[in-house]
């Protein structure tokens, strides 16, 4: 990909379900996790619901082959009167980083979460992820907050 060739951000479609799996598992892969077949297809199924502010996906393409993809959705919160965004997943093939696809997607959020009134988008990294950090501290604004999960006995 060079800089002149096209890059389109759009939202995921029914016919993008392979590819859009394929990147999914290499994103599931690079946090050193899996997913059973059912997480895909009920996944990939909310994905495609068209109710406004459900869960939502962009995918990023350059030349007929989809190369990105964020899933996103919005949500109240208790100390807004508007909802929030929360870009649950990001993720760029190895072969396209460093070349806008990352910030491409995200930007798609941001744009989306503006026209829903809903100012505030936040998501969350591991602390190693070096490479999408470097993105992230040029795009957003990093928080004190440290996140705990449910403990399960």
């Amino acid at each position: 990909m060079t800089r002149s060739d096209a890059l389109f951000v759009r939202r995921l479609k029914e016919s993008d379900r392979d590819q859009w799996a394929a990147l999914w598992t290499a994103y599931l892969e690079f946090y050193e996790t899996s997913l059973p077949d059912a997480v895909f297809d009920t996944t990939f199924e909310r994905l495609l619901d068209k109710a406004p502010h459900q869960f939502c996906c962009f995918v990023a393409e350059h030349e007929g082959t989809l190369v990105g993809l964020t899933h996103y959705l919005f949500h109240a919160h208790a100390w807004k009167v508007e909802p929030v965004c929360y870009l649950q997943d990001l993720f760029a093939d190895p072969s396209v980083r460093g070349r806008g696809v990352g910030r491409a997607l995200i930007e798609a959020v941001y744009a989306a979460a503006d026209d829903a009134n809903a100012p505030s988008v936040y998501w969350l990294t591991q602390d190693f992820n070096h490479n999408a950090r470097k993105l992230y501290d040029r795009i957003g604004t990093k928080t004190p907050f440290i996140r705990y999960n449910r403990r399960v006995s």
